[in-house]
């Protein structure tokens, strides 16, 4: 009967150790296809990173030339209040000018009209003029200087007509010049203003595409945001994955030892029943005869003998096994535990941003750097007969990521589990 029991109690366990082996093994999938989209994520992220530094560096550009424009938008205004203040004022010298020029015609006209009147009466009645002259003259002397002044009435007029003409010419070349002037200022104000309407549109357009680049650049925050919160929830989920792992392959090493139990129970009781069939023939022989009895006896004391050297020598066996496991354990530093080992690189894919130094300030080093909290920076841990420091965070306790020299061997090392010595 209680083979019975040892025997259903090693077919449970072997039921349970299967079980627990199928679904540590699935785990151990939904743990690498967890870090496998925390990877998408994390080059989504630095993708993301990448174009909103792209969308910021145009944009500053862009500021910068709308800067630029603004400034010469600004001179351009100056500019054309100033030609407008010119203008004006070269208009008003245009109306002074051309209004002296009209002076100066009506008094060329005035004095003009002046002289054929004196000139026509010198002619009409020069004859009578001249005798009466020298009738009324006392002397020669007083004609000749009446004479005199007829001239000089004449040479007078000439001289005003003359001066009037040339005054009508320096007029008439100022007004040309306030014109050409008026005309060039004019022409200026007309090339200001397109430069203004010009730099203006281009305010515009500029002001507009820094408005769409702030767009995007907002887009992709919030997607970063996105991702990031995607790399925070890979995080999550495969740190509950690993201790679920971490229980599971607890409860296989459990079933495991219930099961060796189980045997070594069953193993016993196989022993007991062989014992007692070995104590039902020595009685037989009892029995029968006395001489046989005692050499059954004498046989038996023997074996006796023989079983207690034979369980001595196992005891001492498995002492001296035991006392050189503890001396192999302790010459190989403090022993942590079975634990899950993964690789990661610097690469933007596996840390966010290419090239960084790790949590302690350092450059990490392929075969030397391994990230794990829980301890302090510099612990060195024994794993596969290689020494590794602690130098960099993100993975928690129980869990070692080992730094490689390029993304490609840090997906090719997969998922792993090994012991994990302290030698510090």
């Amino acid at each position: 009967m209680k083979s019975k029991k040892v025997l259903s109690l090693l077919l449970a366990c072997a039921v349970t150790i299967s079980m627990g082996t199928t679904v540590f093994a699935s785990t151990e999938d939904q743990i690498a296809a967890a870090q496998e989209q925390k990877q998408e994520a994390q080059a989504g992220l630095a993708q993301a990173q990448a174009n909103i530094s792209d969308l910021e560096s145009k944009k500053q550009e862009l500021e910068s030339y709308l800067s630029e424009l603004n400034t010469q938008y600004t001179e351009l205004t100056d500019s054309i209040s100033q030609l407008s203040v010119e203008a004006a004022e070269k208009e008003e010298e245009l109306k002074n000018v051309q209004a002296e020029l009209e002076k100066a015609k009506q008094d060329a006209q005035d004095q003009y009209e002046a002289m054929k009147i004196r000139i026509k009466y010198m002619y009409e009645n020069g004859g009578s003029t001249m005798l009466e002259l020298l009738l009324s003259s006392n002397n020669l002397s007083d004609f000749l200087n009446e004479a005199s002044n007829i001239a000089s009435i004449s040479t007078y007029d000439r001289n005003m007509l003359k001066k009037y003409e040339e005054t009508q010419e320096a007029i008439k070349t100022q007004e040309a010049q306030v014109e050409e002037e008026s005309a060039s200022i004019s022409n200026l104000l007309t090339e200001k203003s397109s430069k203004q309407q010009e730099v203006q549109n281009l305010v515009s357009t500029t002001s507009d595409n820094i408005s769409s680049y702030v767009n995007q650049i907002s887009a992709s925050q919030d997607e970063a945001s996105a991702l990031m919160a995607q790399v925070n929830s890979a995080d999550s989920s495969i740190s509950q994955l690993m201790e679920q792992a971490e229980q599971e392959r607890a409860a296989e090493e459990a079933a495991a030892e219930a099961a060796q139990a189980a045997e070594a129970a069953q193993t016993e009781d196989t022993d007991a029943a062989d014992e007692g069939d070995s104590t039902e023939d020595s009685s037989e022989s009892v029995d029968t005869t006395e001489d046989t009895s005692s050499d059954s006896t004498d046989s038996s004391s023997s074996d006796e003998v023989s079983a207690d050297t034979s369980v001595a020598e196992d005891t001492s066996s498995d002492s001296t096994d035991s006392s050189s496991s503890d001396s192999g354990s302790s010459s190989q530093g403090k022993y942590l535990g079975n634990f899950m080992l993964t690789g990661y690189c610097n690469c933007a894919q596996c840390c966010g941003t290419a090239g960084n130094a790790t949590a302690s300030g350092v450059m990490p080093t392929a075969g030397h750097t391994v990230a794990m909290a829980g301890v302090p920076f510099g612990t060195q841990l024994l794993i596969n007969g290689t020494v590794y420091t602690v130098e960099d965070l993100g993975t928690p306790y129980g869990h070692v990521d080992i730094y490689c020299g390029s993304h490609s061997e840090a997906l090719s090392f997969g998922l792993q589990y090994a012991d994990v010595y302290q030698l510090n």
